[in-house]
Parts: structure tokens; sequence; C-alpha cells
């Protein structure tokens, strides 16, 4: 496929004008999954902490504390590299989605301030601030929904799209509180795992119907996309996707269900799901856009900087990944397994 497109652009593959942008576009797409997946338990705990008692609330904010900083280190990333590889791209898309941006940009604010100043405040405050880190948590969870319903629909914003946008909003924040539990059920034991549990089984099968209302929503209205996961070698990977999708529901269902029942085990395997869920459907989505940005109208090489000015943000980037690279797997490292939390120390008499 990527030897048939530079053919078609009349380039070489190892052309620098042909591959520089596709590299750039396959790092975007690396650091976009990294900000919805390592960033999502963040969001679908903050999201999950306003429905929790008070007594479980700081142990659930606690348990974000090693990845906070982060967290927030793939947005940033992410947009500075899509604006420096992708200038002519940045402002049509913005355009479009000025309002869920901005709806993300007013959610990150406030998980941060939220956080920040709960671990800072007197006492008698710091419910308010936590408070405040769960309503920018589930705004953040919807603009993703948001974003997302506006790509399907092609930038379509007439009245008749409002109830799509705001049914795969809700989809989305069940998405993330689905993350969000599946991780509280495989770090942390007792009452908040079985409310953990309670809540994974509210979000799993709206998660699923947001699933299919996106697919066919993208399908229905782009011919283009259509044919691509219905016509000739494409058609058995597409199923073997949606196998796969339905496979993951089926068993976060059915073990959500037995710890409910029986026992607590495979309690790492809601959450592996879950992530797997995340990485197919965000997949799903690249290949049903490749190779445009803006669907029919702007390809990546269209949208790309000059091959010098690649060449330049290439070299940057190459300096930091490393450092950044190290940072990230020191910090995450932990997040997997039981947590158990510290125990003060005994003083002498």
């Amino acid at each position: 496929m990527i030897e048939s497109l530079a053919l078609a652009m009349g380039l070489s593959p190892y052309d620098p004008d042909f591959w520089m942008p596709l590299a750039f576009m396959g790092a975007l797409f690396v650091l976009v999954l990294a900000g919805v997946v390592l960033d999502g338990f963040d969001i679908g705990v903050g999201c999950l902490s306003t429905f929790a008692t008070e007594s479980l609330r700081p142990r659930m904010l606690a348990l974000l504390n090693p990845w906070r900083d982060a967290n927030e280190f793939w947005l940033f990333l992410g947009m500075g590299l899509f604006m420096a590889a992708f200038p002519r791209a940045w402002g049509q898309l913005m355009g479009e989605l000025y309002l869920p941006v901005t709806l993300l940009a007013m959610g990150t604010l406030l998980r941060s301030v939220g956080f920040e100043l709960r671990l800072r405040a007197p006492r008698e405050q710091q419910a308010g601030w936590a408070r405040l880190f769960g309503v920018g948590a589930i705004l953040t969870a919807m603009s993703h929904g948001a974003l997302l319903a506006q790509i399907a629909l092609a930038y379509r914003g007439d009245n008749g799209h409002y109830g799509f946008v705001g049914f795969t909003a809700l989809c989305a924040l069940a998405a993330y509180c689905l993350l969000g539990a599946s991780w509280l059920i495989m770090r942390e034991g007792g009452e908040l795992r079985a409310r953990a549990v309670f809540w994974g089984r509210r979000s799993v099968r709206w998660v699923a119907a947001g699933a299919v209302g996106v697919s066919v929503v993208l399908a229905l209205g782009n011919p283009g996309i259509f044919l691509k996961w219905t016509g000739g070698a494409s058609r058995m990977p597409v199923f073997v996707l949606w196998i796969s999708m339905l496979a993951a529901f089926v068993c976060i269902e059915m073990t959500l269900q037995r710890m409910i029942n029986t026992s607590y085990r495979n309690t790492a395997l809601p959450f592996i799901l879950t992530l797997l869920i995340f990485i197919m459907t965000l997949g799903g989505l690249g290949y049903s856009f490749f190779p445009y940005l803006v669907l029919d109208e702007l390809t990546i090489w269209d949208a790309a900087a000059a091959t010098d000015s690649l060449g330049l943000v290439l070299t940057g980037v190459l300096a930091v990944l490393p450092v950044a690279l190290f940072f990230n797997v020191w910090v995450y490292w932990r997040m997997f397994g039981l947590s158990v939390p510290p125990e003060p120390p005994e003083l002498g008499h």
C-alpha cells in the first residue's frame, strides 16, 4: 500500500518528501494512543470519584499521585508535534473542532487545578477541590466523545446531529469510567474493588453501544470508508477486528459478573481487555482515515510542513525522545498490580 501511494505521487518510498510526513504521522498516532490509554485511567478514576463515597475518594485520588505529572506530558507533546509537522491542517481542523477542543482545554485545566490544590488546601477544603477534579475529568471525557462524533460526521454540525454528538459524549464517558474501574479492580481491594466492579458493569454496554454507533455513522456517512472496509483484501482484517472487539466486550462482561457471583480472580484481565478495545478502536479509525487528515480533502503530505522544517523537528524529537521514554517507562511500570498503602512508621515512646 505504501509503495502504491509513493508511485501515485511520483515519488520514491525512500524520498524524504514521502517518508518524513509518514513518519511524523506514525509518531503522532503513537502519541495520541499513549495519551488516550495512559491518561485514560486517570480520567476514568476522576470521573468515578464523583460517584464515590467521601470515605473512598481520598484513596482513589491517592492512587493517581505517581502518574499525574506524566499524564500531562502526552497532551502537550502531541499538540506541539501536530502544529510543527502539519501546520496546513492545524487551522482547518481547529476551526471545525473549536468547541470540543475548548471543552477539552477547560477540562484539563480543571483537573490540574483541582488535583494540585487538593494536595495543598486545608483539610476542610480538600473535598471541594476533589469534586472539581472529578468535574474536570467528566468534561475531558465527554469532550473526547464530542471530538470523535465530529470526526465521524465529517464536521457536519447541523441540528440533526446534536443527538449523536451527545450520545457519543456519554459513551466516551462510560469508556473512561470502564477503564478507570478496571484499573481500580486491579490496583485495590476491599470496598473500593467491589464498587469498581459495579461501576464497570454499568459502563461496559454503553461502551459497546458507542463503538457500534460511531462505526455505523462513519461507514454510512462516508462511502469511501465503507468501500475500504468491505472491499477486496480489507474485508478479512476488518472482520477479525470486529470479532476481536466483540470477544473483548463479552469477556469483560463475563469476568465482572464472575467477580460479583464467585470470587476476584484474574483482576488484571478487565483492564488489559479494555486497553485492547481502546487500541483497536484508535487503530480502526487510523486505518479508515489514512492517508487523509481531513477526509477526502487534505492528505498528510498536503498538510505537512516543508521537508527542511520537518528535518529540524525530527532532530529535536530524536534528541528528546530517549529522555522522554526513560522517564515514562520509569514512571508507568508501577501502574500494574495490587497497590499496598504505606504503613505509618512506629514512633518511639
